[in-house]
This record gives C-alpha cells, sequence and structure tokens, in this order.
C-alpha cells in the first residue's frame, strides 16, 4: 500500500540511534522550509525578511556548526548552496550512520528542486501544517468509497493518479464525465491544481516520457524530470508535448501525491504488467488497498506484494511492519525497484537494521527478484503438470 504507507504516521518513535542525534530534527526542519518555499515560491526567489520556517533552518543550521566549532553558511544563499552542492554525510551536523547515503543532496544541483530524500524528510517532520497531505487525501478517497460501497472506484482512483498525473482541458473533462469516479469527483477537483507558467517553454509544456509527470525547463535548453529514479536513468525523454493555447487550463496532481503515490504506482503497475505477461492473475490494490498487489498462481496459491519506491532504505526500514492478513494470502512481501538498490549500496542491509522488532520477518525483495520467483515458481508448476499428464 504505497501511498499510506509512506507518511510519518507509520513510522515507529525514533530508534534510541537516532534519538540521540541532534542532526534528525534540523534535517526534518531544513527538508520541510524547503519543501514547502519550493511549492510557493521557487527555492531562488527567497526575499528578506524570510519567511519563520526558513529562518529557523537557517538559524538551527548556524547552531548546530558552531556546537561542533565548524563555520556555518553565513547567509540563507550560502546554506541553499550547501543544500545543492554539499552530501549531507559531509555537513557538519550530527547524524546516526544510516540516515544519509554518501552522495544524498536535498537539492537537485541542475534545478534547485528538492530531491526525493529532501521530500522523504519533510514527509517525518510531523508539522502540522503539511504533515501527511498524502496520507489524508487517500484516506479520505478510501472513506468516501467504503460509504458508497464502490471499490472499483477506488481502484480506478488510484490508477488515475499513477497513469495521468497531467490532465489537458479536455481530459479533465472526460474525467468529470466518468461516473465510476462519482464518489471522489470533488477530492479530485482539490488535488489536480493548476500548472504554472515556470513549466512552459515557448508556449509549450513537456511531459516526462518515462515518468508522466511534467518536466521543467532548464536554462540550458534541457529539461528536468522531478523523479530522482528517472533522471538515473539519464537525460529524461520528452513524451507528450502540450502547446498553451490547445491544452487549455493544463492540470497536475499536487505535489505531494505526485511524490508518494504516482511515483511509487509507477513501479506498482510495471510490476504488475511483469507478472501478468507471465501469465498470472493480478489484482491491484485489492479490498480498498489493504496491499498493493494480489497474485495468484494456477494452484491457487497466494503471494501479497507491497511496493515501496523510496530513496532511503534507512527509513524504509523504521516504517516496516507484516503486510496485513486481508485479502487472505500464502507469501507476502515488500518490494522495491531493483534500480533504487543498485543506486545505495547496502540498501537491503540498511532496511534490515532500521526495521523493528514487529517486522523481523519481513521479506524485502527487489522487482526483478520477486519477478524470478514468480516465474521459477510457474515453471515448477508448469513441470509438475507435466510430469502428471505423462504418469496419467
Amino acid at each position: 500500500m504505497t501511498s499510506t504507507s509512506l507518511s510519518g504516521a507509520d513510522l515507529p518513535p525514533d530508534l534510541p540511534e537516532w534519538a540521540a542525534h541532534k542532526g534528525i530534527p534540523l534535517m526534518r526542519t531544513l527538508a520541510t522550509a524547503l519543501t514547502r518555499l519550493d511549492d510557493v515560491t521557487g527555492v531562488e526567489s527567497f526575499t528578506l525578511p524570510y519567511p519563520p520556517e526558513v529562518q529557523r533552518a537557517l538559524d538551527r543550521t548556524v547552531l548546530a556548526c558552531l556546537e561542533r566549532g565548524a563555520e556555518p553558511p553565513a547567509s540563507l544563499p550560502e546554506l541553499l548552496a550547501w543544500c545543492r552542492d554539499r552530501p549531507v554525510a559531509d555537513w557538519p551536523v550530527d547524524l546516526p550512520a544510516d540516515a544519509v547515503g554518501p552522495d544524498d543532496l536535498l537539492l537537485d544541483p541542475e534545478s534547485s528542486r528538492p530531491t526525493e530524500l529532501c521530500h522523504e524528510w519533510a514527509e517525518q517532520s510531523g508539522d502540522s501544517a503539511s504533515e501527511l497531505r498524502d496520507r489524508r487525501i487517500i484516506l479520505t478517497a478510501l472513506r468516501l468509497c467504503r460509504e458508497h460501497g464502490e471499490e472499483e472506484a477506488y481502484t480506478e482512483f488510484r490508477r488515475l493518479l499513477v497513469t495521468r498525473p497531467v490532465l489537458t482541458a479536455a481530459e479533465d473533462f472526460a474525467v468529470s464525465m466518468d461516473h465510476v469516479l462519482d464518489p471522489v469527483k470533488e477530492l479530485l477537483r482539490l488535488i489536480y491544481r493548476r500548472v504554472p507558467d515556470s513549466y512552459l517553454r515557448g508556449g509549450t509544456y513537456a511531459v516526462c516520457g518515462r515518468c508522466l509527470t511534467l518536466l521543467v525547463p532548464l536554462r540550458d535548453g534541457g529539461w528536468w524530470c522531478e523523479r530522482d529514479r528517472c533522471r538515473r536513468q539519464g537525460p529524461p525523454p520528452v513524451g507528450r508535448r502540450l502547446l498553451k493555447e490547445e491544452a487549455g487550463e493544463l492540470l497536475q496532481l499536487e505535489r505531494p501525491l505526485r511524490q508518494f503515490v504516482t511515483g511509487p504506482g509507477r513501479a506498482e503497475v510495471e510490476l504488475e504488467a511483469r507478472l501478468t505477461a507471465l501469465g498470472l492473475t493480478v489484482r491491484m490494490w485489492p479490498a480498498y488497498d489493504t496491499y498493493d498487489v494480489h497474485l495468484t498462481f494456477p494452484d491457487g496459491r497466494v503471494w501479497a506484494v507491497d511496493v515501496k519506491d523510496w530513496a532511503h532504505p534507512a527509513f524504509l526500514g523504521r516504517a516496516a511492519r507484516p503486510v496485513p492478513h486481508e485479502p487472505p494470502y500464502d507469501e507476502a512481501f515488500w518490494v522495491v525497484p531493483q534500480d533504487r538498490v543498485d543506486a545505495h549500496p547496502g540498501y537491503i542491509a540498511s532496511f534490515e537494521r532500521n526495521r523493528p522488532a514487529s517486522a523481523r520477518e519481513l521479506v524485502l525483495l527487489t522487482d526483478t527478484e520477486l519477478t524470478e520467483r514468480a516465474r521459477r515458481r510457474l515453471a515448477g508448476l508448469r513441470s509438475e503438470k507435466r510430469r502428471g499428464d505423462r504418469d496419467a
């Protein structure tokens, strides 16, 4: 269950090795300030007087440096330069070993936009003003669909957020006429927002061909994708190009949902396609999203899968919990995209070190490993059937 499990409310209390480090609340404060202000003004357009969140983040960073006898950033622009150019692991702040990777940045060096790591830190801030936006939206959708007794409406709502994070005026009208989505129509009007002109280049918007979100134009003429996973695969391929005059009022899903529903959801639907191609029966977000994938083999055996597309394995480990037992299953797994593990040496080990005792039996696999396990099991079943047919 990707979105509702990506929230700070699902995280256990700070483990002792985390609670003892003063840099943990600092990172949360700083990440919250960066993500909020990026949504409102863009991180490069701050002016005096700084908003309270930003001033607080700067003050706390300076204090943390002074306590360790290090030279602090002298101004907000210098702090932003740290966030953009200096890996957090090199900051003179007190952080536990698993808190960040060796190359992790809070701002992307090309675009100065918050990285996915920054968003994950912000999700854990517990700040009531922005706390768990993605979780509240998903829980509201669940409540509305349950009240109407429409599980299909919830499934289509989730699939819409994953596969269509950008809507032209004509597409928005078509969604408004889709009666399957009636229980969540008002909610959809709240979470799809008008796209600002900062996404335009020469009167045209560009959509990423990999992750389907809008691309940000760069000064050098290139494009930037907000998904870390996408950028690791190289320059973003431009998919749809939308002329402003033809698209009408272009809408995009709000940032918390793009981060914690659309992004991970791409991994979910990609896994769905792989498993379906093997000839298996796949049901997505069963029983109002109890977990992500309900996978049935020809012999009736069922696997339950929750897909987790997290940049930081320690955060994922701290959020670990057993997969709910409804609908029933025979085996359950958490799954992370293979490229997350490839990009972060020791990802699985860090996850295992940070998961709570209540989730010690939870198995984390990559999507590649899960698909291969399913393929081998299916091949074994077919081999048994052939032997049975010959014996008969």
